[in-house]
């Protein structure tokens, strides 16, 4: 320091600062240089190096830049209180980000597993023909698509009573399919595309599902034998006749079914 005091430039290397930082806190009238060196320049002195240090404590501390200036300034203030409050929102700040930190870590569960329940809660509300080791298979396969990702993201948020509610939605489909096919339904009948409506409806609880892709799950039903074999259990044919109905609403809004892509 000069006999005056210390420029801009060396008061803000010894505080940490940035000049502009310093020119800020002295347009406000929160610390400005009371001193001047021959050649005009603002000088620091040994009075505003403190003022500057203590702003500098709170300032870390996590107060706003009115708080400091009335601790400051008013030495009569209770800065105790002032100092109680700003604990009371950082402890509310933590709160917010350990319950963020639990939802990174649910996401990030949600991406590699797919399902975040035990085994036993899986096969409780899927049935004992659920195989565990299917969404492990399933992120192996489609893990670096969009539509997984997307399934997780849904999965994180979704609770026990959650994937029961999707099951029995399910469920109640299926036997409202079962019921079609035996009061005579037939692919592209009203009842048919209702039903290849809520299908679609159904499955897009787990990501976006359109009537192109619709198509494509409809050919895998059958093509796969897990899900023919599935369908097939509600209804002989079950597998065959709603692969066709989705391809026969897929016409009628204008889709060639036999070109239908994943998109």
């Amino acid at each position: 320091m000069s006999d005056d005091g210390m420029p801009v430039g060396e008061t803000a290397a010894r505080l940490g600062l940035t000049v502009r930082t310093l020119h800020h806190w002295d347009e406000i009238g929160l610390a400005s240089p009371a001193a001047r060196s021959r050649a005009g320049y603002r000088l620091y002195t040994d009075a505003d190096l403190e003022r500057l240090r203590r702003i500098v404590v709170y300032r870390e501390l996590g107060l706003d830049l009115d708080a400091i200036r009335t601790i400051l300034d008013e030495p009569s203030g209770d800065v105790a209180e002032q100092l109680r409050v700003q604990r009371a929102q950082l402890a509310q700040r933590i709160a917010q980000l350990n319950d963020l930190d639990g939802d990174l870590a649910r996401m990030i569960e949600a991406q590699e597993r797919g399902i975040l329940l035990s085994e036993e809660e899986q096969r409780a509300i899927f049935g004992s023909e659920w195989n565990p080791d299917w969404p492990r298979q399933a992120r192996e396969a489609y893990g670096q698509s969009a539509q997984w990702q997307q399934y997780a993201e849904r999965s994180a948020s979704r609770s026990t009573g959650d994937w029961a509610a999707v099951t029995e939605a399910m469920t109640a489909f299926e036997a409202d399919l079962g019921a079609a096919v035996d009061g005579g339904a037939t692919p592209g009948d009203a009842v048919a595309n209702r039903l290849v409506e809520r299908h679609r409806a159904l499955l897009s609880q787990f990501f976006p599902i359109t009537p192109q892709m619709q198509v494509c799950l409809g050919r895998m039903y059958v093509a796969d034998p897990r899900f023919a074999a599935h369908y097939d259990a509600v209804r002989p044919g079950l597998a065959v006749w709603l692969s066709r109905a989705i391809d026969e609403s897929a016409r009628a809004a204008g889709i060639d079914p036999d070109t239908a892509t994943w998109e």
